[in-house]
């Protein structure tokens, strides 16, 4: 029994000594988790929140552009960008906002709202931003700031949309032998599509271009034979 309380007091000892020498890295360690945890949470709880006042807002965004209220859609449209720029609802809003200022002859609007997708959607919604900004350049005849936002990569999904649309750019700046190839090109990209489809639902696909693809063909006949 002696030796027990002896190996006992032994080992008292040993952890005393121990937690002298480490006691405070410990402690420094363990504090250092519970600050992070707790700084995690509620680093969540910021991001739910953030997202639950965007939705409400964006809420009001869609019901102001079904009633036609464009002042009330682009109030909503700013306090999006304005205080939840990092939530996903802002490039949405954005968008929805665009399109009722197109709509309604607003461009200038439109391009705002377009350009901020551009610079801090994520790709997908920046591909089409930049294909929706690129159409209203072409009404305004800035021919050569449209085609600047159809250079450059595009996600494979795109890339039928941004060659007509610069089949358009350049048919309307008079340039056929640029915009034949253009078209031609979302020809070739919509086959590769097709035919990159499997069993019943390549069949389904090559249906629901079909009417796609005779829109584009007849914009390349538009532009008469090759030269």
């Amino acid at each position: 029994m002696a030796t027990y309380d002896l190996e006992e007091q032994e080992q008292l000892a040993e952890m005393k000594a121990w937690w002298k020498q480490y006691g405070n890295l410990v402690t420094g360690i363990v504090a250092a988790a519970a600050i992070g945890v707790i700084a995690w949470q509620g680093w969540n709880w910021y991001q739910r929140s953030q997202a639950g006042q965007a939705s409400m807002v964006y809420n009001v965004l869609q019901k102001a552009v079904m009633e036609k209220d464009l002042q009330r859609a682009k109030a909503a449209s700013g306090e999006l960008l304005e205080k939840f720029g990092r939530t996903t609802y802002a490039p949405l809003g954005a968008l929805t906002a665009a399109k009722a200022m197109f709509d309604s002859g607003d461009l200038k609007t439109a391009k705002l709202q377009l350009t901020w997708v551009v610079e801090h959607g994520n790709d997908e919604l920046r591909d089409l931003a930049r294909l929706r900004l690129a159409a209203v350049l072409l009404d305004e005849k800035a021919y050569d700031e449209a085609l600047k936002q159809l250079d450059g990569k595009t996600a494979p999904g795109f890339a039928v949309r941004f060659a007509e649309s610069r089949g358009d750019v350049l048919g309307a700046q008079g340039k056929k032998e640029e915009a034949r190839s253009a078209y031609q090109a979302a020809l070739a990209k919509l086959d590769e599509a097709d035919a990159s489809g499997k069993g019943k639902n390549s069949l389904q696909d090559k249906q629901a271009n079909a009417p796609y693809r005779e829109m584009l063909q007849q914009k390349l006949d538009s532009l008469g034979g090759s030269k």
